[in-house]
């Protein structure tokens, strides 16, 4: 039993590269067949991710449970190694759910409307399944362009004038992006003269005066090219025009892209910079909280500037990021414990607002919003509606169900009760006016009482820009009630379900967050861990 929960590790890699690889042999017109295949391999992903998750927050002494896998069982730091903790744990979690949701979703039609989505969406799925997972900075290079790769697919998935336009320009800014990470790397190997994350926090502690400069500015090079794909502002002008146009699952899917930005400057910085790190201890923390609050700033205008609902999604995702990164720059570990599970909650209320977008305004006449188009201040031209095929049966009561849905959604992303998203952001903001915890008085700092106003404000950005487009969409126009698959609504729900399961269960999510962010601060376990003799689970956790 314990030889078979080792290769736990590397099965959400392994899982949707095979899957991948099968549904490219199977005849296109045989779309029922891939359609089941990658419903497999991802509901397989999301179940293996679970017991790991299980596995990673499992320890007789509740100290942090690491297991690594070494491929080829060669030596640290000289072969491959896959890393899981309780933060790549959560978020191989929160990737099977989304991309679960956003696949069930595209079953309708979407799945249908470009070649290659079925194998596209599986290398997408490995991408960030190995991203979160490699604990060496070449693999992790591999795995970004891998994911990458699928996502320029994706990302034109359904043609158009307007993916076209904003693909080419989401491709463009990656690649130069990617530029980058090849140039940070290559400093950082030329002075530490390895790649191995575990390897690097050994020695950055012991660089010469004379080495460390070119290590900080490798660093920062790296740093920028994950601030690009996490969206910091003013790296995220490709972020809201690239999502909003994209095919409904597929942006639902890209929801948790930004958030692999911000896992590696997470995992990143708190491993090479912590407190033990000799003189760079904290390099690269005051960036990210100017870098995040600037975030924030940008992010709320765009959503309370937008008139079309979908970029208003887009913007929000640059809000949840710029707050997940704002507050990790404080280096606190209750504010960043808050911040993990304000991550989590967001993403799901996110991907959730972008398929019932796609619902709510089916069926609409495609000029009722022209003017209200026009003057947006982004200067792209209002173009015709795409043609949206009729799909399902009118159910009962099918605009109650999807202003519910509506009103849930705005509620959870503003940070309201009674959904997760209103504990998320109370959970953080308590954090900031008291980190020190409940019954020890800490004067919060000047910086973290900015913070506090910015969230505030951006909640009742959204909350206003909500009402509006809800009252746009489901009173303003006369209308038909849109005709909906029960297998398009059905993800939607989930997402909001479990947004209300983890208000019900806050304590132990909060619990989890709070163990992941002290584990994330401590070097010393992660590092232990992949050193080892031997690739095991550790004693005493769980086993499938």
């Amino acid at each position: 039993m314990t030889a078979i929960a080792d290769h736990l590790v590397i099965l959400p890699i392994l899982i949707p590269l095979a899957a991948a690889a099968v549904v490219l042999l199977v005849d296109d017109r045989s779309r029922s067949v891939k359609a089941a295949i990658n419903v497999g391999s991802t509901l397989l992903a999301l179940v293996v991710a679970v017991v790991l998750m299980r596995m990673a927050d499992t320890s007789p002494d509740g100290a942090a449970a690491v297991m690594n896998y070494r491929l080829g069982d060669w030596p640290v730091p000289f072969g491959i190694v896959l890393v899981v903790d309780r933060l790549s744990a959560m978020m191989l979690v929160l990737t099977g759910m989304l991309a679960l949701a956003a696949l069930v979703y595209a079953l309708a039609r979407w799945h249908r409307e470009g070649a290659y989505f079925h194998a596209l969406f599986q290398i997408l799925l490995m991408g960030v399944n190995g991203a979160v997972l490699t604990g060496d900075l070449f693999n992790l290079f591999v795995f970004i362009e891998l994911l990458l790769v699928a996502s320029y697919g994706l990302v034109l998935h359904g043609s158009g004038i307007a993916r076209v336009k904003a693909g080419l320009h989401y491709i463009a800014v990656n690649l130069a992006a990617s530029l980058l990470f090849l140039v940070g790397v290559s400093l950082i190997y030329g002075v530490t003269g390895t790649l191995n994350m575990a390897d690097l926090a050994q020695r950055i502690p012991a660089l010469a005066d004379a080495d460390r400069a070119l290590l900080e500015t490798g660093a920062a090079v790296l740093g920028v090219a994950f601030l690009v794909k996490a969206g910091m502002w003013p790296l995220c002008f490709w972020l809201p025009a690239a999502y909003s146009v994209s095919a409904p699952p597929v942006a639902a899917f890209f929801a948790i892209l930004s958030k692999v930005g911000v896992y590696v400057l997470l995992r990143l910085s708190l491993l090479f910079f912590a407190t033990g790190s000799g003189q760079s201890a904290g390099f690269g923390s005051d960036w990210l909280l100017f870098g995040g609050m600037a975030t924030i700033v940008y992010g709320s205008v765009g959503v309370l500037a937008s008139q079309d609902v979908r970029r208003l999604a887009a913007y929000a995702v640059v809000v949840s990021t710029g707050t997940v990164m704002a507050a990790a720059g404080l280096e606190q570990p209750a504010v960043t414990g808050a911040a993990l599970f304000y991550l989590f909650n967001s993403t799901l209320g996110i991907a959730a607002l972008f398929m019932l977008v796609d619902l709510a305004e089916r069926g609409r006449d495609p000029g009722a919003d022209v003017l209200a188009v026009t003057m947006e201040a982004y200067g792209d031209e209002p173009e015709t509606a795409e043609a949206v095929e009729e799909v399902g049966i009118a159910i009962p009561a099918t605009m109650a169900i999807l202003g519910l849905s509506f009103v849930l959604c705005g509620l959870h992303i503003a940070g309201l009760p009674p959904l997760s998203g209103f504990v998320a952001k109370f959970a953080l903001m308590t954090t900031l006016i008291n980190p020190a915890g409940l019954g020890v008085s800490a004067a919060p700092t000047p910086l973290a009482w900015a913070l506090v106003v910015l969230l505030v404000l951006s909640g009742l950005f959204t909350l206003i820009a909500m009402t509006r487009a809800g009252i746009r969409i489901f009173w303003a126009v006369e209308r038909t009630p849109p005709r909906v698959q029960l297998i398009e609504i059905a993800p939607v729900a989930v997402l909001l379900l479990a947004c209300v399961t983890l208000t019900l269960m806050a304590g132990d999510g909060m619990r989890y967050a709070q163990a992941t962010a002290d584990d994330i601060r401590s070097a010393g376990p992660y590092v232990d861990r992949v050193f080892s003799p031997h690739a095991r689970v550790p004693d005493g956790a769980a086993a499938p």
